[in-house]
């Protein structure tokens, strides 16, 4: 059974089509990344899975119970937003006491230990709390729960790259109990780091949706070689495009689809260096919005 599962999901204000019929299915204790700029449709996809709107088409389950089921889907999700607010005149240690009381139960062991990660300081009212310390008590709590579903929505928009890597580990241990991680966010690397699986959504509606080495392949890989005597013969080769002459010897050229042919027709030329660069997350994310613009 799925842990998130979308059908033709669509919300409407008037005629403005905030997210226009998603079809999504997020398995269990995996890490899926949900990318698109503002705008796109993440945060009322997040809404709608919170059952905190109602859509005006479509429908959406958390393992199999309705998300408009708010009761009983909550039992089984912890949601982390972008922008935490927090009980000002509680202190973190109470704030934490709370969440576990009335959340799906938390791992307290694990708690302490994620509190220590965090470096954080439980004794100060949460009135004093700068933003990242604010996003380091709900990403504790959300990570300690034994929810099998943690929903992050842009979770470390206030934290400094240290604790980032302490997110990414925590992530990474979730997927490791069993949980499943829905995180939508900006941080491209972030994503191509912990993400088995990663969704672009643009304008609305889902532009891709595959795993981030199969993303890259459906993307020009650029390569460059050196030679030595007669240049290789590539334009015939299916998927080459853009041959370049950079200096003597050497080309640059990209590629689209699986590399065995072209590799296979340097081997016939005295190649003498060969470099192979990958598109990176970002580089596919911004061509999506310049294919769209073009």
């Amino acid at each position: 059974m799925p842990a998130i599962r979308t059908d033709h999901l669509t919300k409407r204000y008037g005629r403005l089509y905030a997210l226009d019929s998603l079809d999504l299915s997020v398995e269990p204790a995996e890490v899926f990344g949900f990318l698109g700029p503002n705008g796109a449709g993440k945060s009322t996809t997040i809404r709608l899975l919170l059952g905190l709107a109602q859509a005006t088409s479509g429908s959406a389950h958390i393992f199999g119970v309705p998300a408009t089921d708010v009761r009983s889907a909550h039992r089984r999700l912890a949601y982390v937003p972008a922008d935490v607010a927090l009980w000002p005149h509680l202190t973190g240690a109470e704030i934490l006491e709370l969440l576990a009381r009335t959340g799906p139960g938390t791992d307290r062991g694990y708690q302490d230990e994620l509190v220590a990660r965090f470096d954080l300081d439980l004794r100060k009212p949460a009135g004093t709390y700068s933003t990242g310390n604010r996003q380091k008590v709900a990403l504790v709590a959300a990570f300690a729960t034994r929810a099998p579903l943690l929903i992050l929505d842009e979770p470390t928009s206030g934290l400094d790259p240290l604790m980032e890597r302490v997110f990414r580990t925590a992530v990474l241990e979730a997927r490791e109990r069993g949980q499943t991680v829905f995180l939508s966010s900006h941080q491209l690397a972030e994503v191509e780091a912990v993400c088995d699986r990663v969704a672009i959504l643009r304008a609305g509606r889902l532009a891709e949706i595959a795993a981030v080495a199969d993303l890259r392949r459906l993307h020009r890989t650029e390569i460059e070689v050196g030679f030595t005597g007669p240049a290789p013969e590539l334009h015939a080769v299916g998927g080459v495009e853009d041959i370049e002459s950079t200096g003597p010897g050497r080309l640059r050229l990209s590629l689209t689809g699986p590399p065995a042919p072209v590799l296979r027709a340097l081997a016939a030329a005295e190649v003498t260096t060969l470099a192979v660069r990958e598109p990176s997350l970002e580089e596919i994310f911004l061509a999506y919005y310049g294919q769209a613009s073009r």
